[in-house]
């Protein structure tokens, strides 16, 4: 599903332009969505399409291609004792690594995710950028995560974290642009919500909460702040965006209340690998252990899955 380009704005995203963002309205809806629960069949398709939206992540400085390889079999092999499970969205991999990843991948159909732009900290000049996301896309990934400069956008240079963005995109050529906001430094849901509107402005495939190495990671309430971005879009334009929560799901629960928010907040439509992912690679685990469970009303030990 190919995404047009877009044209710039004629005015860059603001604090001028940005709804002001209700604290107490997201905070009061994100209750009401956790003190639901979910039937059983129910249940049970919710967290198989969750697994289906998992990107799988290694992004340590001793990551090896032993690693990588047996990362890109546990996603495509999720547990081998109960069938009919569907594989995940993408490995996610250091641009050293997509090569290695897209071999083991083979024709599976699952996507080879790249970090990109100095991640996590993003501290590097554009030309830098730019030649990191070029060699990741080279080496044949299918997706770059890059992230913002929060330095400038908290300084108030929002031209400047547009066009570093606009600038990655085009050198993403084919491949599906993430941009991680890294929600946690941002410090308010207005910020949020002007950085996602400078992100889709910009050109982004997927607007993303965080890297995973700080904290607070993804929220349900920065989440839904972005979701309502990317309604707001999707009702001048018509073009979808997608959403990536990252860091912090760990649990089955959390991830199908995370899949009722989308659904009740900008519609099934989203409710799909391509238009939404979890960064969450500790989440596949408990899925599993909780499908287990429901097929033969037996927890498995933590011991026998793989920790990532």
């Amino acid at each position: 599903m190919p995404v047009a380009a877009r044209k710039k704005p004629s005015r860059i995203p603001d604090a001028r332009t940005t709804p002001t963002i209700d604290q107490v309205g997201i905070e009061e809806r994100v209750a009401r969505i956790k003190a639901r629960s979910i039937k059983k069949e129910t249940k049970v398709q919710g967290m198989k399409l969750a697994l289906s939206m998992i990107d799988l992540t290694t992004l340590e400085g001793a990551d090896t291609p032993h690693k990588v390889q047996q990362l890109c079999y546990k996603g495509m092999h999720l547990h081998d004792s109960l069938p009919g499970l569907p594989t995940v969205a993408a490995i996610c991999v250091y641009p050293t690594m997509v090569k290695v990843a897209k071999k083991a991948l083979g024709n599976s159909g699952v996507k080879v995710a790249s970090v990109s732009t100095a991640f996590p900290s993003g501290q590097a000049p554009k030309a830098v950028k730019i030649a990191d996301t070029k060699y990741a896309v080279r080496e044949g990934a299918d997706e770059i995560d890059m992230v913002i400069s929060r330095g400038h956008f908290h300084s108030g240079e929002y031209d400047f974290v547009f066009d570093e963005i606009a600038a990655i995109k085009e050198a993403c050529g084919d491949a599906r642009l993430k941009v991680i906001l890294e929600t946690g430094e941002l410090g308010t849901y207005d910020k949020v919500r002007l950085a996602s509107d400078i992100a889709i402005a910009a050109g982004a495939d997927f607007i993303k909460t965080s890297t995973g190495k700080i904290s607070p990671a993804a929220t349900m309430e920065v989440t839904l702040v972005m979701l309502h971005a990317i309604r707001d879009h999707y009702m001048r334009t018509g073009e979808m965006i997608a959403m990536k929560p990252a860091g912090g799901i760990r649990t089955s629960k959390q991830a199908l209340h995370y899949l009722m928010m989308v659904k009740e907040e900008i519609g099934p439509e989203w409710l799909d690998p391509h238009w939404f992912r979890f960064g969450a690679s500790s989440l596949a685990n408990d899925i599993l252990m909780q499908l287990q469970k429901e097929a033969d009303g037996h927890y498995q030990s933590a011991d026998y899955f793989s920790i990532d």
